[in-house]
């Protein structure tokens, strides 16, 4: 039996559920946690969740925060806040409802803004595609715009409850601890050469 995922430290994940009001934030991340579809919420409520996975024997604890709200209504100063403390955004749209998706533009631009460098862990995501009359943004758009912001897209309904909401916050996980490991490396390479450093001013006074 491989024990790996209980004997490693685990993962933590913090991710940031975001979108125009309306667009099923909540609706959406119950479905993930309980499997159950609720239909009405408090659109101005915030909540956070947390919750344990295991991917490739790998324990992630996440840290689910549904956000309140969109970009742009007085908020800036609270999305900052959010985006500071995010590891993962998963920005989500409704197919039925074109301003959401134009909006995604406008949240990737301030996701850059704020983290630095700008290379965002994040995912798109389409809801509501159980309204396929209603439908206004086609998957084609969906797909182009996902590949010109260089992210996974995913749609699906909360409705529903397809399995495609596990997909898409599954691989943002995954997107989280890839940034992690790769981070991780990195600061142990630049304390390994100025450690090296160090040492070699440590001999050159010797030696001098």
């Amino acid at each position: 039996m491989n024990r790996r995922g209980s004997d490693c430290k685990a993962t933590e994940a913090k991710l940031v559920v975001s979108g125009k009001m309306g667009v099923g934030k909540s609706a959406l991340v119950v479905r993930y946690l309980t499997k159950r579809f609720i239909w009405e919420y408090d659109p101005t409520l915030e909540s956070t969740y947390r919750h344990q996975i295991t991917i490739e024997d790998d324990v992630i604890n996440m840290e689910i925060l549904d956000t309140a709200g969109q970009l742009g209504e007085d908020s800036t100063n609270q999305w900052e806040g959010h985006v500071r403390w995010g590891d993962g955004f998963l920005l989500v749209y409704s197919v039925d409802d074109r301003e959401s998706f134009e909006n995604i533009a406008q949240l990737k631009n301030f996701l850059d803004d704020i983290k630095k460098p700008r290379n965002v862990s994040m995912v798109m995501m389409a809801n509501k595609t159980d309204l396929e009359r209603e439908r206004i943004v086609s998957t084609e758009e969906g797909e182009k715009l996902a590949q010109d912001l260089a992210c996974a897209y995913y749609e699906g309904s909360a409705l529903l409850g397809d399995g495609v909401i596990s997909e898409a916050i599954e691989e943002l996980c995954r997107e989280v601890r890839r940034r992690k490991m790769m981070e991780g490396k990195q600061r142990r390479r630049s304390s390994s050469q100025q450690v090296k450093q160090v040492f070699n001013r440590v001999l050159t006074k010797i030696y001098s």
